[in-house]
């Protein structure tokens, strides 16, 4: 699933929302540099955020069609999962990766992101957590599960999504804490909303992982529930999102000066 994103990588790019502009002021200003590293950039959404706000950003990414989009932007894109990345020597003032962190072994990904990071570097992978209404929920939930019955999606976690990252965020803090050269993680949560179309949220949910390696026909079912269920609340729902990320700072400087 983590490299099927890129079967629409132009879909995806125009569908994925942005992060909060309040999230990539504060990467910069807790970064000791403009050295980032993107781990997971995909399109290269928050790479040309953090660019714009005068970073120089490396992307990884294993997926061969989603870092040739990116390129087209003007990210430079490696193409590796970050397990096996070779870092060739260099190393950043920030790793960052936006909504792609759980697609790395967090223990693994934590000693890595010690390796290539500066002294007083930032570690800050990131993640928007939406909640749609609960009649667009229960409309997906019900086309996915005539439509792909024996899927192993958690379904159950669509309906408080935040509680079901809560533990993805507490998973990726303890591997932090248990990885030598990092200080206390913490959590940085931005609140905000946006008003979906019809159109635009049909648009947006195909590029979702439980919907990208949906054959066609499953796939139009799937996008028939859920477009009658907004439907039904006039053509368009405000979506909540809760953007969080988890940030640790590199503090063992001797640690990482011998390396």
């Amino acid at each position: 699933m983590a490299e099927s994103f890129g079967i629409d990588p132009e879909r995806y790019d125009r569908a994925r929302p942005a992060y909060p502009d309040d999230l990539v002021a504060r990467i910069v200003a807790a970064s000791p540099g403009p050295d980032v590293l993107d781990v997971g950039c995909g399109t290269g959404i928050e790479a040309r955020q953090l660019r714009a706000a005068g970073c120089k950003v490396l992307g990884v990414d294993p997926d061969a069609r989603m870092a040739d989009f990116a390129r087209r932007t003007g990210i430079e894109v490696e193409v590796a999962t970050f397990e096996a990345w070779a870092p060739a020597g260099r190393t950043f003032d920030a790793l960052v990766a936006g909504t792609a962190w759980h697609w790395v072994d967090p223990v693994a990904g934590a000693a890595k992101a010690a390796e290539v990071l500066r002294p007083g570097g930032l570690l800050a992978p990131f993640w928007h957590v939406f909640q749609p209404p609960p009649e667009v929920t229960d409309g997906f939930v019900a086309a996915y599960r005539r439509v792909v019955p024996d899927s192993p999606v958690d379904l159950a976690a669509t309906r408080s999504m935040l509680d079901e990252y809560q533990e993805r965020f507490a998973t990726v803090a303890d591997a932090i804490r248990d990885t030598a050269g990092f200080g206390e993680p913490e959590q940085w949560r931005y609140d905000w909303a946006c008003v979906y179309t019809r159109d635009e949220w049909l648009d947006r949910l195909p590029t979702t992982g439980a919907l990208t390696t949906l054959p066609p026909g499953a796939l139009a079912e799937v996008l028939a529930g859920v477009g009658a269920a907004i439907d039904a609340l006039g053509g368009s729902f405000t979506m909540s999102y809760a953007t969080v990320a988890v940030a640790a700072i590199v503090t063992d400087v001797r640690k990482l000066s011998s390396r």
